[in-house]
């Protein structure tokens, strides 16, 4: 077991030191020497988890799918569980390094060879999977075109993100999504239902 646990990690740590690497020089710039020095391990136990910049690269990848959870699978409303499934990747770009490699990864043009489109897909699916259901309960406006809302909120996400990075380190992220949300919804939702929306994040428990 402690084997088991010292394995993962190393393998977290050559993450870690990657999206660092791959968030100061980009992709095609990094190398596997920077990420070794950054974590701190040898060339051995690299390639004993990962046998090429690529595979790390594909590792790091997957991180976007990973963090794209609703917060409250509960929650009856289902256009609030679209904007607090925003809210909370918001939350998680300005703490997680892997998951801003993952999205750095996303948006920047280089060598590396998985698509490019993934991340997105993953990400208009499940939003158009939230709306979908919105819909069937009455929440968004009728003749709404679910596939453009989910593809434009995705867009408008991304857009936003990386202007966040370049204006605070992400710090503002949280509330330029609560804007774009406040600008979308009386085009999306149904009558009554603006008030029943929070375009914020919740208020943290007591004692936390």
């Amino acid at each position: 077991m402690a084997q088991q646990e010292r394995g993962i990690r190393s393998r977290r740590s050559i993450l870690e030191a990657a999206a660092v690497v791959f968030g100061e020089r980009g992709y095609d710039a990094a190398s596997t020497n920077e990420i070794l020095a950054r974590a701190g391990l040898t060339r051995g136990a690299l390639y004993h988890h990962f046998p090429s910049k690529e595979a790390i690269a594909a590792a790091l990848a997957q991180a976007h799918g990973e963090a794209l959870v609703v917060p409250d699978p509960d929650q009856p409303v289902k256009l609030q569980s679209v904007i607090d499934l925003t809210l909370a990747f918001s939350l998680r770009l300005q703490t997680d390094m892997v998951l801003r490699a993952s999205v750095r990864l996303a948006v920047e043009r280089s060598s590396f060879s998985m698509s490019s489109q993934t991340p997105y897909n993953q990400s208009i699916t499940l939003v158009e999977d939230l709306l979908r259901q919105a819909d069937k309960q009455g929440e968004l406006l009728p003749g709404t075109d679910l596939s453009e809302v989910a593809s434009t909120i995705v867009g408008a996400y991304t857009g936003l993100q990386v202007m966040s990075e370049v204006y605070s380190s992400r710090q503002d992220l949280p509330a330029r999504i609560s804007a774009l949300w406040r600008l979308l919804l009386p085009g999306l939702a149904a009558p009554g239902m603006l008030p029943r929306l929070r375009t914020s994040l919740p208020p943290e428990p007591p004692g936390e």
